[in-house]
């Protein structure tokens, strides 16, 4: 089924993500009793080898430098739920305005990088990828940094894992989330 731009926003404002079904290609919209943030607090954490890796500034953060190879980079793994036409989805919102890269760069190479969607005070991040070792930590990094200084709310990270927590995810009941995307919609944040 093809969805329009407000419809897909619509259901993201509503707690609601697309995924592709791994074996099918069919895309579905999936919410959760327990969604996964990203603290923009002080509960934002990294290991400290990390900070070294920051000190050396060996990495350059953009936005938007290279959407699609983020996309890309985002799909490529041995088993994904970004089928074809999610990357189209992706596409469109990011031509409307609403899907973004996060990206770090070392020189002319993509090292890694976050695929989101933006809406009012929400970052809701839909895939993280990278191609030289702690690309995308050292993007995780940045981008909190970026958040907190365009006053977001919310970064939503849908599902949690152990790398996710490593930097200070953590899961809410459902009835916070929802309240908090609320809050945060309302909120006009300018994330470029």
């Amino acid at each position: 089924m093809v969805y329009s731009v407000p419809q897909i926003l619509q259901c993201y404002a509503q707690g609601y993500f697309l995924m592709a079904d791994e074996e099918s290609h069919s895309l579905n919209w999936y919410s959760s009793d327990r969604r996964a943030l990203i603290p923009l607090d002080t509960r934002f954490r990294y290991p400290k080898s990390l900070q070294r890796v920051l000190n050396r500034q060996q990495f350059q953060p953009a936005i938007n430098k290279d959407f699609s190879a983020v996309v890309e980079g985002c799909a490529d793994r041995e088993t994904t739920w970004i089928s074809d036409e999610l990357k189209e989805v992706y596409h469109r919102l990011h031509r409307a305005g609403y899907a973004h890269s996060f990206e770090t760069w070392q020189g002319r190479e993509l090292a890694g990088g976050f695929l989101g969607i933006v809406l009012g005070g929400v970052f809701i991040g839909e895939s993280m990828f990278y191609r030289i070792p702690e690309g995308s930590k050292v993007a995780m990094v940045m981008l909190v940094e970026h958040l907190r200084s365009r006053n977001f709310l919310l970064f939503d990270a849908q599902l949690t894992n152990p790398h996710l927590e490593r930097f200070g995810a953590f899961e809410v009941e459902r009835l916070v989330y929802e309240a908090t995307l609320s809050e945060a919609l309302q909120r006009r944040c300018q994330f470029l």
